[in-house]
C-alpha cells in the first residue's frame, strides 16, 4: 500500500505539469539517466527508491564505496520504468557517472549528537571534492544536486574544482535547501491551519542553522499570525536537523525528510531538462541578489538547468534582520570551502 501511495503521489505531480502544457505522453518518451552518489546510505537508500518511481527516470545508477548492489537488487524489481544498475568501489565511479543528466550527492557522514555541520566539513569535504572530480572527467555536463553537509562548503567545493578542471557551468550546480522549505511549509500549516499540499513558503539564504531564513510574510496562503508565533516558526525550521538528530538519539540523522526533499528538487530538475515551463524551486547556487558568491532563493530551471536566480521580493524588517544576520556566517562557510579547495 505504502508503495502504491508514493507512485500515485510522484506520477499525480508529474502529470499534472505535464497535462498543463500537453506535454505528458512525451515524458517518458525521455531518455534520463539519474545518478546517486551515496546510494546506499540512509539518505541514499530512501532516495533510490523514490527516484525509482519518478516516472522521468529511464535509468538509475546507484553508486557507492560498498552495499550498492544489494540496494540496487530490491529496488530494481520495482515495478516502474527505470533500469537500475548499481556500482560499488571507486573503480566503477566512472562506469556509474557516464551519460547522468543529473546527479545527486547525498555521500558522507551524517550528524550525530552534539556534531555541528561545520564538525562534518572536516570528513564530508574530502567525499565531494573526490566525486566532483569524478563528475567534472565523466559527465561534466550534468546537473549536479549537492545534498552533502555542509552545502554552505560543499557547493563552493564543488564550483572550485569543476573550475580547476575547465567545465564549471554555475547553472547546473545547486545545493539542495529543499528540506527547509519542506520543514517551513509544514510547520506553517500547521500554524496557519492550512492545507499542507496547497502551502508555498520561500527560504533563502543557506542551509545550517541561522543562514536558513523562511518568508513566511511571503506565505501562501496569508495567515494573520503573531510576531511571536512567526519568531518561533523561523527558529523551528532553523533547528529542524536538530529536532531531528536528538529525537532519534544519536542513532541517525533527517534521511527519510530529507530523500523526499532531494526528490522533489531531482523531479524539478528532471522536468526544467524536459522543458516543462515554469518551475520554481528554492536552491542555493552561484547568485548576485546579495553580496555573497553564493545564495540560496527561489530559482526559475530549465532545459540548461538555472535559467533565472530570481529576486528577494519583499520582505519585514524582522526578515530584513534575519538576512544582514545570516550573512557573516554564510560567507565565512562558503571563503572555508573555496579555501579547502586550494589548500589540497
Amino acid at each position: 500500500m505504502t508503495a502504491a501511495l508514493l507512485r500515485s503521489a510522484l506520477r499525480r505531480r508529474e502529470a499534472a505539469s505535464w497535462m498543463s502544457s500537453r506535454g505528458f505522453a512525451s515524458a517518458s518518451g525521455q531518455q534520463r539517466k539519474v545518478a546517486i552518489l551515496g546510494a546506499a546510505g540512509g539518505i541514499g537508500q530512501p532516495l533510490s527508491l523514490l527516484m525509482k518511481l519518478n516516472p522521468m527516470v529511464s535509468h538509475l545508477s546507484l553508486y557507492d564505496i560498498a552495499g550498492t548492489p544489494g540496494v540496487a537488487a530490491d529496488v530494481s524489481h520495482i515495478n516502474t520504468r527505470s533500469e537500475v544498475k548499481g556500482y560499488a568501489g571507486e573503480d566503477q565511479l566512472g562506469a556509474a557517472l557516464e551519460g547522468s543528466d543529473v546527479v545527486i550527492i547525498p555521500a558522507g557522514v551524517p550528524r550525530k549528537p552534539g556534531m555541528t555541520r561545520d564538525d562534518l566539513f572536516k570528513i564530508n569535504a574530502g567525499i565531494v571534492k573526490s566525486l566532483c572530480e569524478a563528475i567534472s572527467k565523466y559527465c561534466p555536463n550534468a546537473l549536479v544536486n549537492m545534498i552533502s553537509n555542509p552545502v554552505n562548503s560543499t557547493v563552493p567545493i564543488a564550483a572550485e574544482i569543476f573550475k580547476i578542471k575547465g567545465v564549471y557551468d554555475p547553472r547546473k550546480l545547486f545545493g539542495v535547501t529543499t528540506l527547509d522549505v519542506v520543514r517551513a511549509k509544514t510547520f506553517y500549516a500547521g500554524k496557519a491551519n492550512a492545507n499542507v499540499a496547497d502551502v508555498n513558503v520561500p527560504v533563502i539564504g543557506g542551509h545550517a542553522g541561522i543562514t536558513i531564513l523562511p518568508l513566511f510574510s511571503q506565505a501562501t496562503p496569508s495567515a494573520n499570525l503573531s510576531a511571536e508565533e512567526i519568531t518561533a516558526l523561523t527558529k523551528r525550521t532553523q533547528d529542524g536537523g536538530t529536532e531531528v538528530v536528538e529525537a532519534k538519539a544519536g542513532k541517525g540523522s533527517a534521511t527519510l525528510s530529507m530523500a523526499y526533499a532531494g526528490a522533489i528538487f531531482a523531479d524539478a530538475c528532471l522536468k526544467g531538462l524536459n522543458g516543462v515551463p515554469d518551475v520554481v524551486e528554492c536552491s542555493f547556487v552561484q547568485s548576485t541578489v546579495t553580496e555573497l558568491p553564493f545564495f540560496a532563493s527561489k530559482v526559475r530551471l530549465g532545459k540548461n538547468g538555472v535559467e533565472e536566480v530570481l529576486g528577494l521580493g519583499h520582505m519585514t524588517d524582522f526578515e530584513k534582520q534575519g538576512l544582514e544576520a545570516l550573512k557573516p556566517e554564510l560567507k565565512s562557510s562558503i571563503e572555508k570551502g573555496i579555501a579547502f579547495v586550494h589548500d589540497n
